[in-house]
């Protein structure tokens, strides 16, 4: 039996959560896997035929709890496929009704459901995604920016509007974002007055009992979507991306296991999904490194004084602020995202020492000006036939990582430059291949003409993606975070490693706040605007002019509003979305099966996966309605078999709520989102 949800048991209680902040382990496995089962029945309430709600069946006599949901046709009829031999409860969850009472189910049974209308607005509403509620927020004068750069920092690791963050008075509000020295930079930065004026009206407002517009049921295509969810890790996982192939081919690795890192317990996990069976591996750091995230120091070249350097989130309060989770992640390596390579290793970025310029290699020490300021983060990959990590040391930050065609990884996370890595130029046997087998260059561009770079374009390199038409290699600096002018739209960056050259473009207004960064097998890039809540697609081949501060091709961007809600900032250019969109994946190779170079948005903010048809300009809203705040992250698609049609391909996608406990079932998954031809395909 699922655990019940009492969904106003927050009102008042909690204040506003904290800002984002060996040895194998591993369960017993199941044996060969048996998905080739079904559950069947049809969904009933006294006004007929219950069409596009959710039937949702659970288990926990697998090795990890496992939930299968799928979407009832227009005759309340359902089929829940692919389902391992086990007892699941299986029940209904829908806008305008109650959950239903779980009815006890095992494959090959047909079942009967009743569902119940919700007993008013309010109670309906409880299960609506965050950022319907969001939406009902009023920013201060309507400020378009002042909203853009809320939503960037607040909503880094959490849904403002879920549950656990709409039931506050303005103490509470103020003692929350000293929870966490980050959150509490962020609202210094809007204004606290400003912000807690902001979130105490609106919170005011919910409890006299104002509820968002209710959100649309599925429709079509969006009626034959499969949501497969495994728990993974434990209650205190943060797990922050996942992989389950190689970009470049996802027809490698097929039916493996899908990897994950946890950020705020150093460890890399794991999910095979033929024996439902979690692994785990703890990430080692050189010479004992073991001081937390949280804690960490800068120290210059030549200096005796040490700067803060960490990041400030989950127990790692501000003076005299209070929270519970002090010390709750020992996180030294804090690793932050994987990837395949070609050979089946599994690559993050992770830190492996601390951060002072004296312990970087000796000749990143004698680079120049990068030697003279801080970079997070190094390498690290795990090869799955040993069980080990090899530790790679760089001279620069590192964050997301892609391959281009060649092999070479590419990095973001430097708020200097770009960097690079070969791995067939290094050999962990010689340490003396190092150096020869990294690089960077600094951002520094053109913006008079004159064919020479002279300004620097300094921030935080966060996306990265290698073009594979033109060799170029993109990031992407969001701003948005604390300090940053809120006149700071964010950029692209584009580097050209055969000439050296840097551009930079900025999103045209309202677009704002650029994150994930990807690209199409055309060469267009595509983009996430978490602050506007755009899809941002840019083609440089439209610019009249490509030199410039970044202001010179707006005839390059195209903005697509994402579904939803919008926030009350005034109507026409200055409206932005309420969702907020943490990354993108581009589908190259239609590993979901909506078509080649679909373009899936993060629907962070609104418990939903947003596939964009670049054919059709239209999105599909993939909702995952259970567990509620389901915040993803990291995706990728997998194809596991290219001859069993939608059986044998899958979006993966993370749950990687900061923290976990504000998500309806307080505990990490990994999710795989099929679509197949109908809604009961088998």
């Amino acid at each position: 039996m699922r655990p019940r949800v009492n969904r106003l048991f927050l009102i008042g209680a909690l204040a506003l959560p904290a800002a984002c902040s060996g040895d194998r382990v591993s369960s017993a496995a199941s044996g060969a896997d048996s998905s080739a089962g079904f559950i069947e029945g049809t969904v009933t309430s006294v006004g007929g035929p219950e069409a596009g709600v959710w039937i949702i069946a659970e288990t926990g006599d697998l090795p990890t709890p496992y939930r299968k949901i799928v979407v009832t046709d227009d005759d309340g009829r359902f089929v829940l496929p692919q389902l391992p031999d086990a007892g699941y409860a299986v029940w209904v969850r829908g806008y305008g009704l109650a959950d239903s009472d779980p009815v006890d189910a095992r494959p090959g049974d047909t079942v009967e459901l009743t569902a119940e209308a919700a007993a008013d607005d309010v109670a309906a509403a409880q299960i609506y995604p965050a950022s319907y509620w969001l939406s009902l927020m009023n920013p201060p004068d309507g400020d378009a920016n002042w909203t853009s750069h809320f939503k960037l920092g607040c909503q880094l690791c959490h849904q403002v509007g879920s549950a656990l963050t709409r039931f506050q008075d303005r103490e509470l509000f103020d003692a929350g974002f000293r929870k966490a020295t980050f959150m509490d930079a962020h609202a210094t930065s809007l204004g606290r007055a400003e912000i807690l004026e902001a979130m105490t009206d609106w919170t005011d407002r919910i409890r006299a009992g104002e509820t968002p517009p209710a959100p649309p049921r599925p429709e079509g295509i969006e009626r034959n979507v499969v949501i497969t969810q495994w728990n993974w890790a434990d209650g205190d996982g943060y797990i922050h991306d996942e992989i389950a192939t190689d970009k470049r081919d996802p027809t490698l690795y097929p039916n493996g296991p899908v990897y994950g890192v946890d950020i705020g317990n150093d460890r890399l996990v794991a999910l095979d999904p033929l024996t439902h069976t979690p692994s785990e591996w703890p990430i080692p750091t050189l010479g004992g490194f073991d001081t937390p995230w949280c804690n960490q120091t800068y120290r210059p070249l030549g200096s005796d004084q040490e700067y803060p350097s960490g990041l400030g989130s989950l127990g790692c309060p501000m003076p005299h602020g209070i929270t519970i989770h002090e010390g709750k992640y020992p996180n030294p390596a804090n690793p932050h995202n994987p990837m395949f390579d070609g050979e089946g290793r599994v690559w993050i970025t992770t830190q492996i020492r601390r951060q002072w310029a004296e312990d970087a290699p000796e000749f990143c020490r004698e680079a120049g000006p990068i030697a003279a300021t801080t970079h997070h983060r190094q390498l690290g990959y795990f090869d799955p036939e040993t069980g080990e990590f090899e530790l790679i040391d760089t001279c620069f930050g590192t964050h997301h990582l892609q391959f281009d065609g060649d092999g070479v990884l590419w990095t973001s996370g430097d708020v200097l430059v770009f960097g690079w890595f070969d791995p067939s130029l290094y050999d962990p046997a010689r340490p003396e291949t190092l150096e020869a087998a990294q690089g960077f260059a600094p951002v520094v561009v053109d913006t008079d003409g004159d064919g020479e770079a002279e300004t620097p374009v300094p921030g935080f390199n966060y996306g990265v993606i290698p073009n594979p038409v033109d060799g170029s290699v993109w990031a992407s600096q969001p701003s948005g975070f604390a300090g940053s002018s809120r006149e700071d739209r964010g950029r692209l960056i584009r580097y050209d490693p055969a000439t050296g050259v840097f551009e930079t473009y900025m999103p045209p207004l309202p677009g704002g706040g650029p994150r994930g960064v990807d690209v199409d097998t055309n060469g267009i890039i595509w983009a996430a605007l978490g602050g506007s809540g755009h899809l941002g697609r840019f083609d440089r081949s439209r610019c009249a002019r490509t030199w410039g501060p970044g202001d010179q091709c707006p005839e390059g961007w195209t903005l697509y509003r994402s579904p939803g809600p919008r926030m009350r900032t005034g109507d026409g250019p200055d409206e932005i979305n309420a969702d907020f969109h943490y990354y993108l994946f581009v589908d190259q190779f239609d590993t979901l099966g909506l078509g080649e170079n679909v373009v899936v948005l993060n629907g962070t903010g609104s418990d939903a996966l947003l596939a964009f048809d670049q054919e059709t300009e239209e999105f599909t809203t993939i909702r995952i309605p259970y567990p509620l705040v389901s915040y993803t992250r990291g995706l990728d698609g997998r194809i596991d078999d290219p001859d069993a049609g939608w059986k044998g391909r899958g979006l993966w996608y993370t749950n990687g709520l900061d923290p976990i406990f504000q998500s309806e079932i307080p505990h990490p998954y990994v999710g795989k989102v099929q679509l197949r031809p109908d809604p009961l395909a088998r």
